[in-house]
């Protein structure tokens, strides 16, 4: 047995080693990895948070925390782009971390990119349940809204009378429902992946485009609503406070940054299309902000978890808002989905390092899933989603997935000196600068989430420590070698 310390390295040449037992065609082009990028990044921020971030921190000005949130995307997506071309394995951050800051860092951000997936999937989740439940509403069909909420979620009625949740019913079946299809071996494929991105965008489109003939222009003014005297409550610190919110509707971009080693010319396949899917997807976040604000004041958007439901249902066009509310239920699955299935894969890679039990790198023999690990995450999701209300979970992903981008963006200055002579497919341009700006706007919107969110980070960071160091320092194969 070997103890090489709490801060001991992966190489990375063994991790480069490792990714090349699986070499990938390079067939994607610029408008490919932009399509990618649109498909990834629109999804639960824009058809969920949008309400909240408007009613309770920036008013119309939402469209400025848009703004904010593609900027300082585009410094760390600069930044992914060339730690997953160099290091092209399963474990995205976790991975990185561990070439760069040791075991115990990279321990701590595998723990913490749990949280971002898990409350991801919690929060799109408890979406979800507010658009089948107006949808059905528009079927004549009436679910019982305290058991379409949270504990304590205090919301209003189309009749003017309020309704105190109990358990959200819907949100925590669906995750059950998809947990169960994961493990069965339910794969998607690239048709309906494409299906999924053309519908999502459709339904954007369509609510930009018949919105806008719609929309009361003196619902935005104030168009920055004056601060309430409490930090963070409209004002410039609101519209910062809501980019740290509504940043929720930026996270899959990272997942762009993925496809360089399949790229056919990643030196300027990768900018072009992280940058360029960022910057349309930004002008559709705007548009659609806009056109919300336009039709619902910001005030009545309060604890509404389907504003673009709400928002359409306030046009009167009935079947308009079926369509709608189908298309955003669609695409607010396939992502659910997606954060359950890369759930079970960072629990995959973390213990086969062996830093989590071998129980949840185990594959079923006859599935071909780790189903122990999906079933483990697919209950406490679904237990987390029935019992949290959405401003909460919003905010938990929001600072995990912060969190990690300023250790990925502090990966690539770090790498530049430690492993210099390594090929790059891919160069993040301008460094230090550019990692240093993304670590910077990270950590600005890091500051201005509320302290709640930073005492509930601290607490699952330690409940993570103490699981480091009663299991996994004993068990590490990179510190005492593979089990016997």
């Amino acid at each position: 047995m070997t103890d090489m310390g709490l801060m001991s390295r992966k190489a990375v040449a063994d991790i480069i080693a490792e990714g090349e037992q699986h070499a990938l065609s390079k067939a994607l082009g610029p408008l490919s990895i932009t399509a990618l990028g649109i498909g990834c990044i629109i999804g639960a921020g824009i058809f969920v948070l949008t309400g909240t971030a408007a009613a309770n921190y920036a008013g119309p000005s939402i469209m400025l925390s848009f703004v904010v949130g593609g900027i300082a995307c585009a410094f760390v997506g600069l930044c992914y782009s060339e730690l997953a071309a160099l290091l092209p394995v399963s474990g995205s951050t976790y991975t990185y971390t561990y070439a760069t800051l040791g075991e115990l860092v990279a321990w701590i951000i595998g723990w913490d990119l749990v949280l971002e997936y898990a409350m991801g999937a919690s929060t799109v989740a408890v979406g979800w349940s507010s658009y089948i439940v107006s949808l059905l509403r528009n079927f004549g069909i009436s679910f019982p809204p305290a058991y379409a909420a949270a504990p304590h979620t205090v919301f209003k009625m189309p009749d003017g009378s309020t309704v105190e949740g109990i358990v959200n019913l819907p949100a925590a079946l669906i995750i059950l429902l998809l947990t169960a299809l994961l493990i069965g071996g339910t794969k998607e494929s690239a048709r309906l992946n494409n299906i999924m991105v053309a519908v999502k965008l459709v339904v954007v489109l369509a609510f930009i485009g018949l919105g806008a003939h719609y929309l009361h222009t003196a619902n935005w003014h104030p168009f920055i609503p004056a601060n309430t005297g409490e930090f963070g409550h409209f004002g410039w610190t609101g519209i910062m406070r809501g980019a740290s919110v509504v940043f929720f509707a930026f996270i899959g971009f990272d997942a762009v940054s993925t496809a360089a080693q399949e790229a056919k010319n990643p030196q300027t396949d990768m900018p072009v299309g992280i940058l360029g899917s960022l910057f349309i997807c930004t002008i559709l976040y705007v548009a659609v902000s806009a056109v919300l604000t336009g039709l619902v004041p910001y005030t009545e958007l309060v604890g509404v978890s389907d504003p673009i439901a709400k928002a359409v249902d306030t046009i009167g066009l009935t079947w308009f808002s079926i369509l709608i509310k189908i298309g955003a239920l669609a695409g607010l699955t396939t992502v659910i989905l997606v954060l359950l299935y890369g759930q079970s894969r960072i629990f995959f890679q973390i213990a086969k390092d062996g830093l989590l039990p071998p129980a949840f790198s185990r594959v079923h023999e006859r599935l071909g899933t780790p189903h122990l690990s999906l079933g483990l995450i697919g209950v406490i999701v679904a237990i987390v989603s029935a019992l949290t209300p959405i401003d909460v979970l919003g905010e938990m992903v929001s600072i995990g997935t912060l969190f990690a981008f300023v250790l990925v963006c502090g990966a690539v200055i770090y790498l530049r000196k430690s492993d210099a002579e390594v090929a790059r497919p891919f160069r993040t341009p301008a460094v230090p600068w550019v990692p240093v700006l993304g670590a910077l706007f990270s950590l600005a919107l890091m500051v201005f989430l509320p302290w709640e969110t930073w005492l509930r980070l601290i607490v699952w960071l330690a409940i993570g420590l103490v699981l480091y160091f009663v299991y996994g320092k004993n068990h590490s194969v990179l510190r005492n070698g593979p089990p016997k």
